[in-house]
Protein backbone atom coordinates (compact mmCIF):
# COMPACT_ATOMS: atom_id res chain seq x y z
CA UNK A 1 0.00 0.00 0.00
CA UNK A 2 1.37 3.42 -1.00
CA UNK A 3 1.61 5.71 2.05
CA UNK A 4 -0.39 8.92 2.10
CA UNK A 5 1.65 11.88 0.90
CA UNK A 6 2.33 14.26 3.78
CA UNK A 7 2.55 18.01 3.44
CA UNK A 8 5.08 19.26 5.99
CA UNK A 9 5.84 22.90 6.78
CA UNK A 10 9.47 23.28 7.88
CA UNK A 11 10.99 26.30 9.63
CA UNK A 12 13.80 27.32 7.27
CA UNK A 13 14.85 30.41 9.21
CA UNK A 14 18.19 28.76 10.17
CA UNK A 15 19.18 28.86 6.48
CA UNK A 16 19.28 32.67 6.54
CA UNK A 17 22.38 34.49 7.69
CA UNK A 18 25.62 32.92 8.88
CA UNK A 19 25.49 29.10 8.60
CA UNK A 20 25.32 27.22 11.92
CA UNK A 21 24.91 23.62 13.00
CA UNK A 22 21.13 24.09 13.10
CA UNK A 23 21.38 25.48 9.58
CA UNK A 24 23.17 22.32 8.44
CA UNK A 25 20.46 20.21 10.06
CA UNK A 26 17.68 22.21 8.39
CA UNK A 27 19.30 22.19 4.96
CA UNK A 28 20.02 18.46 4.98
CA UNK A 29 16.51 17.61 6.19
CA UNK A 30 14.80 19.82 3.63
CA UNK A 31 16.89 18.47 0.75
CA UNK A 32 16.08 14.88 1.62
CA UNK A 33 12.42 15.53 2.27
CA UNK A 34 12.21 17.10 -1.19
CA UNK A 35 13.77 13.99 -2.75
CA UNK A 36 11.11 11.67 -1.31
CA UNK A 37 7.88 10.70 -3.05
CA UNK A 38 5.82 10.61 0.16
CA UNK A 39 6.44 14.15 1.48
CA UNK A 40 5.81 17.65 0.13
CA UNK A 41 7.98 20.09 2.13
CA UNK A 42 7.02 23.75 2.44
CA UNK A 43 9.66 26.12 3.83
CA UNK A 44 8.74 29.16 5.90
CA UNK A 45 10.73 31.79 7.80
CA UNK A 46 9.54 33.99 10.63
CA UNK A 47 11.16 37.22 9.50
CA UNK A 48 10.06 40.48 7.93
CA UNK A 49 13.42 42.01 7.01
CA UNK A 50 14.85 38.92 5.26
CA UNK A 51 11.63 37.46 3.89
CA UNK A 52 12.79 37.83 0.27
CA UNK A 53 15.96 35.79 0.77
CA UNK A 54 14.36 32.41 1.45
CA UNK A 55 13.75 31.29 -2.17
CA UNK A 56 17.47 31.64 -2.87
CA UNK A 57 18.65 29.38 -0.04
CA UNK A 58 16.21 26.47 0.15
CA UNK A 59 17.18 23.22 -1.62
CA UNK A 60 15.62 22.44 -5.02
CA UNK A 61 12.16 20.94 -4.92
CA UNK A 62 11.06 22.78 -1.76
CA UNK A 63 8.03 25.06 -1.98
CA UNK A 64 8.45 28.43 -0.28
CA UNK A 65 5.65 30.04 1.73
CA UNK A 66 5.81 33.68 0.69
CA UNK A 67 3.36 35.37 3.02
CA UNK A 68 5.31 37.78 5.31
CA UNK A 69 5.76 36.64 8.91
CA UNK A 70 6.93 39.47 11.23
CA UNK A 71 9.09 37.90 13.92
CA UNK A 72 8.60 40.06 17.01
CA UNK A 73 4.80 40.16 17.12
CA UNK A 74 4.48 36.49 16.20
CA UNK A 75 6.97 35.28 18.81
CA UNK A 76 5.29 37.47 21.43
CA UNK A 77 1.87 36.08 20.53
CA UNK A 78 2.94 32.44 20.30
CA UNK A 79 4.48 32.52 23.76
CA UNK A 80 1.06 33.42 25.25
CA UNK A 81 -1.83 32.40 22.99
CA UNK A 82 -2.43 29.77 20.28
CA UNK A 83 -2.93 32.31 17.49
CA UNK A 84 -2.35 33.06 14.71
CA UNK A 85 -2.06 29.47 13.41
CA UNK A 86 0.74 28.62 11.02
CA UNK A 87 -1.75 27.59 8.34
CA UNK A 88 -2.61 31.28 7.93
CA UNK A 89 0.87 31.76 6.46
CA UNK A 90 1.69 28.44 4.77
CA UNK A 91 -1.71 27.04 3.84
CA UNK A 92 -3.12 23.62 4.82
CA UNK A 93 -0.43 21.18 6.01
CA UNK A 94 -0.37 17.88 7.88
CA UNK A 95 2.64 18.67 10.09
CA UNK A 96 4.65 21.73 11.04
CA UNK A 97 8.25 21.13 12.07
CA UNK A 98 9.92 23.84 14.13
CA UNK A 99 13.58 23.07 13.45
CA UNK A 100 15.00 25.56 15.93
CA UNK A 101 13.22 25.37 19.33
CA UNK A 102 10.02 27.14 18.16
CA UNK A 103 6.88 25.31 16.98
CA UNK A 104 4.08 27.71 16.06
CA UNK A 105 0.43 27.05 16.91
CA UNK A 106 -1.62 25.19 14.34
CA UNK A 107 -5.24 24.94 13.36
CA UNK A 108 -5.36 21.27 12.41
CA UNK A 109 -1.77 20.22 11.74
CA UNK A 110 0.36 18.24 14.17
CA UNK A 111 3.42 20.07 15.51
CA UNK A 112 7.00 18.92 16.11
CA UNK A 113 9.65 21.06 17.79
CA UNK A 114 13.32 20.15 17.57
CA UNK A 115 15.20 20.81 20.80
CA UNK A 116 18.90 20.68 20.02
CA UNK A 117 20.05 21.36 23.58
CA UNK A 118 18.99 23.06 26.80
CA UNK A 119 21.78 25.61 27.07
CA UNK A 120 19.25 28.32 27.92
CA UNK A 121 18.09 26.27 30.92
CA UNK A 122 21.42 25.11 32.32
CA UNK A 123 23.78 27.89 31.23
CA UNK A 124 21.78 31.10 30.76
CA UNK A 125 24.97 33.10 31.28
CA UNK A 126 26.25 31.62 28.00
CA UNK A 127 23.19 32.73 26.02
CA UNK A 128 22.13 35.80 24.13
CA UNK A 129 18.74 37.37 24.97
CA UNK A 130 16.86 35.76 22.05
CA UNK A 131 18.02 32.30 23.10
CA UNK A 132 16.75 32.83 26.63
CA UNK A 133 13.19 32.91 25.26
CA UNK A 134 13.39 29.31 23.99
CA UNK A 135 12.29 27.52 27.20
CA UNK A 136 9.10 29.58 27.37
CA UNK A 137 8.35 28.95 23.70
CA UNK A 138 8.97 25.21 24.16
CA UNK A 139 6.55 25.15 27.10
CA UNK A 140 3.94 26.96 25.04
CA UNK A 141 4.30 24.42 22.22
CA UNK A 142 4.01 21.53 24.68
CA UNK A 143 0.81 23.00 26.14
CA UNK A 144 -0.60 23.00 22.62
CA UNK A 145 0.22 19.31 22.22
CA UNK A 146 3.45 19.48 20.23
CA UNK A 147 5.80 16.52 20.12
CA UNK A 148 9.51 16.99 20.76
CA UNK A 149 12.30 15.79 18.51
CA UNK A 150 15.74 15.64 20.09
CA UNK A 151 19.05 14.78 18.43
CA UNK A 152 20.38 12.68 21.33
CA UNK A 153 19.23 10.52 24.22
CA UNK A 154 21.01 12.96 26.50
CA UNK A 155 18.78 15.87 25.46
CA UNK A 156 15.67 13.66 25.47
CA UNK A 157 16.29 12.87 29.15
CA UNK A 158 16.84 16.55 29.90
CA UNK A 159 13.59 17.51 28.14
CA UNK A 160 11.55 14.89 29.98
CA UNK A 161 13.04 15.94 33.31
CA UNK A 162 12.85 19.71 32.89
CA UNK A 163 9.51 20.07 31.12
CA UNK A 164 7.75 17.06 32.64
CA UNK A 165 6.72 15.75 29.22
CA UNK A 166 5.85 12.09 28.73
CA UNK A 167 8.15 9.67 26.94
CA UNK A 168 5.52 9.08 24.24
CA UNK A 169 5.88 12.69 23.08
CA UNK A 170 9.69 12.78 22.92
CA UNK A 171 11.41 11.12 19.97
CA UNK A 172 15.17 10.76 19.49
CA UNK A 173 16.42 10.98 15.90
CA UNK A 174 20.17 11.68 15.71
CA UNK A 175 21.80 14.01 13.24
CA UNK A 176 23.65 12.66 10.25
CA UNK A 177 27.00 13.42 8.70
CA UNK A 178 28.10 13.65 5.09
CA UNK A 179 30.93 11.15 4.62
CA UNK A 180 33.41 10.89 1.78
CA UNK A 181 33.65 14.61 0.90
CA UNK A 182 37.34 15.03 0.06
CA UNK A 183 38.84 18.48 0.55
CA UNK A 184 42.07 19.83 -0.90
CA UNK A 185 44.73 19.70 1.84
CA UNK A 186 46.71 22.34 -0.05
CA UNK A 187 43.89 24.80 0.54
CA UNK A 188 43.90 23.95 4.23
CA UNK A 189 47.66 24.32 4.63
CA UNK A 190 47.61 27.65 2.82
CA UNK A 191 44.90 28.98 5.12
CA UNK A 192 46.72 27.69 8.20
CA UNK A 193 50.08 29.04 7.09
CA UNK A 194 51.77 25.73 7.92
CA UNK A 195 51.69 21.97 7.46
CA UNK A 196 50.78 20.89 11.01
CA UNK A 197 47.92 22.38 12.95
CA UNK A 198 45.18 21.78 15.48
CA UNK A 199 41.82 22.81 14.03
CA UNK A 200 38.70 24.12 15.78
CA UNK A 201 35.58 25.08 13.83
CA UNK A 202 32.52 26.98 15.01
CA UNK A 203 31.07 30.33 15.98
CA UNK A 204 33.16 32.09 18.61
CA UNK A 205 30.84 32.00 21.62
CA UNK A 206 31.40 31.29 25.34
CA UNK A 207 29.88 27.80 25.24
CA UNK A 208 32.68 26.62 22.94
CA UNK A 209 35.42 27.59 25.46
CA UNK A 210 37.94 28.57 22.80
CA UNK A 211 39.99 30.57 25.36
CA UNK A 212 40.55 27.28 27.20
CA UNK A 213 41.71 25.70 23.94
CA UNK A 214 44.17 28.55 23.41
CA UNK A 215 45.59 27.99 26.90
CA UNK A 216 45.94 24.24 26.26
CA UNK A 217 47.54 24.83 22.86
CA UNK A 218 50.00 27.28 24.42
CA UNK A 219 51.37 24.48 26.60
CA UNK A 220 51.71 22.10 23.67
CA UNK A 221 53.30 24.75 21.43
CA UNK A 222 56.17 25.24 23.85
CA UNK A 223 57.42 21.74 23.05
CA UNK A 224 56.52 21.77 19.35
CA UNK A 225 57.83 24.80 17.43
CA UNK A 226 55.92 23.97 14.22
CA UNK A 227 52.39 23.27 15.46
CA UNK A 228 49.73 25.93 14.95
CA UNK A 229 46.17 26.41 16.21
CA UNK A 230 43.61 27.36 13.56
CA UNK A 231 40.19 28.65 14.64
CA UNK A 232 37.69 28.85 11.79
CA UNK A 233 34.29 30.38 12.41
CA UNK A 234 32.53 33.71 12.57
CA UNK A 235 32.95 36.01 15.54
CA UNK A 236 30.15 35.76 18.05
CA UNK A 237 29.79 37.29 21.46
CA UNK A 238 32.80 35.33 22.73
CA UNK A 239 35.21 37.08 20.36
CA UNK A 240 36.55 39.54 22.93
CA UNK A 241 37.44 36.79 25.42
CA UNK A 242 39.15 34.80 22.70
CA UNK A 243 41.14 37.85 21.66
CA UNK A 244 42.32 38.36 25.23
CA UNK A 245 43.34 34.70 25.51
CA UNK A 246 45.40 34.89 22.32
CA UNK A 247 47.06 38.12 23.46
CA UNK A 248 48.00 36.52 26.78
CA UNK A 249 49.43 33.35 25.24
CA UNK A 250 53.21 33.02 24.90
CA UNK A 251 52.73 31.43 21.51
CA UNK A 252 49.77 33.54 20.42
CA UNK A 253 51.56 34.32 17.18
CA UNK A 254 50.85 30.76 16.07
CA UNK A 255 47.10 31.06 16.66
CA UNK A 256 45.38 31.69 13.32
CA UNK A 257 41.85 33.12 13.38
CA UNK A 258 40.16 32.75 10.01
CA UNK A 259 36.62 33.90 10.65
CA UNK A 260 33.86 32.42 8.52
CA UNK A 261 35.10 30.00 5.84
CA UNK A 262 33.44 28.62 2.72
CA UNK A 263 32.50 24.96 2.37
CA UNK A 264 35.52 24.40 0.14
CA UNK A 265 37.85 26.05 2.64
CA UNK A 266 36.36 24.10 5.52
CA UNK A 267 36.85 20.82 3.65
CA UNK A 268 40.43 21.79 2.88
CA UNK A 269 41.15 22.57 6.52
CA UNK A 270 39.74 19.21 7.61
CA UNK A 271 41.74 17.41 4.94
CA UNK A 272 44.98 18.95 6.20
CA UNK A 273 44.42 19.14 9.96
CA UNK A 274 46.69 17.18 12.29
CA UNK A 275 44.11 17.07 15.11
CA UNK A 276 40.56 18.39 15.52
CA UNK A 277 39.73 19.99 18.88
CA UNK A 278 36.23 20.37 20.33
CA UNK A 279 36.54 21.93 23.81
CA UNK A 280 32.85 22.74 24.35
CA UNK A 281 31.35 23.25 27.82
CA UNK A 282 27.96 21.79 26.87
CA UNK A 283 26.53 20.11 23.75
CA UNK A 284 23.23 18.56 22.78
CA UNK A 285 24.89 16.57 20.00
CA UNK A 286 28.30 17.57 18.63
CA UNK A 287 28.28 17.50 14.83
CA UNK A 288 31.77 18.98 14.17
CA UNK A 289 33.63 15.99 15.71
CA UNK A 290 31.72 13.63 13.42
CA UNK A 291 32.55 15.80 10.42
CA UNK A 292 36.21 15.66 11.40
CA UNK A 293 36.07 11.88 11.76
CA UNK A 294 34.47 11.63 8.33
CA UNK A 295 37.45 13.56 6.96
CA UNK A 296 39.92 11.24 8.70
CA UNK A 297 41.07 13.62 11.42
CA UNK A 298 41.72 12.35 14.96
CA UNK A 299 39.53 14.15 17.49
CA UNK A 300 40.05 15.50 21.01
CA UNK A 301 36.84 16.61 22.72
CA UNK A 302 35.46 17.42 26.12
CA UNK A 303 32.98 15.00 27.70
CA UNK A 304 30.31 17.68 27.46
CA UNK A 305 26.64 16.77 27.42
CA UNK A 306 25.86 14.42 24.54
CA UNK A 307 29.40 14.33 23.12
CA UNK A 308 30.35 10.96 24.71
CA UNK A 309 27.10 9.45 23.40
CA UNK A 310 27.86 10.69 19.88
CA UNK A 311 31.59 9.99 19.52
CA UNK A 312 31.75 6.75 21.52
CA UNK A 313 35.35 5.50 21.74
CA UNK A 314 36.37 7.26 18.52
CA UNK A 315 37.66 10.44 20.21
CA UNK A 316 39.98 11.21 23.08
CA UNK A 317 37.69 12.68 25.74
CA UNK A 318 38.78 15.00 28.55
CA UNK A 319 36.83 16.64 31.41
CA UNK A 320 35.12 19.93 30.68
CA UNK A 321 37.28 22.91 31.54
CA UNK A 322 40.41 20.85 32.36
CA UNK A 323 43.13 22.71 30.47
CA UNK A 324 45.87 20.32 31.60
CA UNK A 325 43.96 17.27 30.36
CA UNK A 326 43.15 18.99 27.07
CA UNK A 327 46.79 19.93 26.57
CA UNK A 328 47.88 16.37 27.32
CA UNK A 329 45.39 14.88 24.86
CA UNK A 330 46.44 17.31 22.13
CA UNK A 331 50.12 16.54 22.74
CA UNK A 332 49.40 12.82 22.58
CA UNK A 333 47.72 12.92 19.19
CA UNK A 334 50.08 15.54 17.75
CA UNK A 335 53.17 13.57 18.76
CA UNK A 336 52.13 9.91 18.52
CA UNK A 337 51.45 8.85 14.92
CA UNK A 338 50.39 5.35 15.91
CA UNK A 339 47.82 6.63 18.40
CA UNK A 340 46.56 9.21 15.89
CA UNK A 341 46.20 6.49 13.26
CA UNK A 342 44.17 4.35 15.63
CA UNK A 343 41.80 7.25 16.34
CA UNK A 344 41.40 7.91 12.60
CA UNK A 345 40.37 4.28 12.10
CA UNK A 346 37.89 4.41 14.96
CA UNK A 347 36.50 7.69 13.67
CA UNK A 348 35.78 6.33 10.21
CA UNK A 349 34.00 3.35 11.76
CA UNK A 350 31.99 5.63 14.04
CA UNK A 351 30.62 7.91 11.33
CA UNK A 352 29.18 4.91 9.49
CA UNK A 353 26.42 4.89 12.13
CA UNK A 354 25.23 8.39 11.17
CA UNK A 355 23.66 9.47 7.88
CA UNK A 356 21.22 12.23 6.93
CA UNK A 357 19.10 9.75 4.98
CA UNK A 358 18.65 7.77 8.20
CA UNK A 359 17.82 10.98 10.03
CA UNK A 360 15.08 11.89 7.56
CA UNK A 361 13.68 8.35 7.60
CA UNK A 362 13.32 8.71 11.37
CA UNK A 363 11.70 12.13 11.08
CA UNK A 364 9.16 10.93 8.54
CA UNK A 365 8.24 8.05 10.87
CA UNK A 366 7.80 10.65 13.60
CA UNK A 367 5.56 12.77 11.32
CA UNK A 368 3.39 9.76 10.50
CA UNK A 369 3.08 8.65 14.11
CA UNK A 370 2.17 12.20 15.07
CA UNK A 371 -0.53 12.53 12.41
CA UNK A 372 -1.99 9.17 13.42
CA UNK A 373 -2.11 10.24 17.06
CA UNK A 374 -3.30 13.75 16.20
CA UNK A 375 -6.23 12.43 14.19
Amino acid sequence: MVPTRLKVAVDAMPLLGTPTGVGVFTSEVLARLAARDDVDPVAYAVTWRRRGQLPGVVPPGVTVARRPMPARPLWAAWSRVPVPPIELFVGPVDVVHGTNFVAPPTWRAGAVVTVHDLTAVHYPELCQPATLSYPGLIRAALRRGAWVHTVSEFVAAEVRDHFGVGTDRVRVVPNGVVAGVAGDPGVGRALAGGDRFVLAVGTVEPRKDLPGLVAAFDRVAGDDPEIRLVIAGPDGWGAAALGRAVAAARHGGRVVRLGWVTGEQRAGLLAAATVFAFPSRYEGFGLPPLEAMAAGVPVVATAAGAVPEVVGDAAVLVPVGDVDALAGALAELVGDRERAGEMRRRGRERVAAFSWDRTVDGLVRLYRDLTSSHG
